[in-house]
């Protein structure tokens, strides 16, 4: 007799989820659950991979001497972005650490201007083609800057653990949804989906708040 109320009571589990996720406006949740675990993964992995370099645990170590920096905008910039962001491409030579690796016409994205002359460490993140180190492509290294693109790897972590729970329950939350918040939190405690939610989203803030606390003292 227990043995049956165990598969009922699994069943049961199935059943809810199963119709939690069902109907238009269940698959326009799961859709939107699709693009935030995309979202997620990709500011992940890209704030992992920047991180690695401007900490310099990746990639061949050198110096770039610049040459000159100019700002350049997007074509389609708005004039608001133009203000408030100005990307700054600096050219010069880049010369390895162990001396090994030179490149006359490497060039680097930074936050400022430098004055000719000046020596920024940077880290080589591509081996030079076979055609020359021109297709090489350059980080500006800094604790400072690797602990805040750490912060936008764990901030991928939020996306996600957001994206594992519309996916699993089909809620929208975004427009109108046929699905309510509590309905699908209650579905999903019902199995592991609302621990995985739990963990994900909270290993996600604190990790982005303690990276970015931390880059304050670098």
């Amino acid at each position: 007799m227990a043995r049956t109320q165990g598969t009922a009571s699994g069943a049961g589990v199935d059943h809810s989820l199963t119709g939690l996720v069902g109907g238009a406006f269940g698959r326009l949740g799961r859709a939107g659950g699709l693009v935030f675990l995309i979202a997620g993964l990709t500011v992940s992995g890209f704030g992992a991979y920047e991180g690695v370099y401007a900490a310099g645990w990746a990639g061949t170590r050198g110096t770039l001497t610049v040459q000159q920096c100019e700002v350049s905008y997007p074509s389609n910039a708005s004039r608001s972005s133009r203000k408030n962001r100005r990307p700054v491409r600096c050219e010069g030579t880049f010369v390895s650490e162990n001396g090994k690796s030179t490149d006359a016409g490497a060039a680097v994205q930074v936050r400022q201007r430098y004055p000719r002359g000046a020596e920024l460490a940077v880290q080589q993140t591509d081996a030079p083609t076979a055609e020359g180190a021109m297709d090489a492509e350059y980080v500006q290294t800094g604790m400072d800057r690797a602990w805040r693109w750490f912060g936008a790897f764990f901030g991928g972590w939020v996306l996600t653990g957001l994206g594992v729970f519309c996916l699993a329950t089909g809620f929208a939350p975004f427009g109108r949804s046929r699905i309510s918040f509590d309905a699908a939190w209650e579905a999903a405690g019902r199995g592991v989906t609302r621990s995985v939610v739990i963990g994900t989203i909270g290993v996600g803030l604190v990790g982005a708040a303690v990276s970015f606390l931390v880059s304050y003292f670098f």
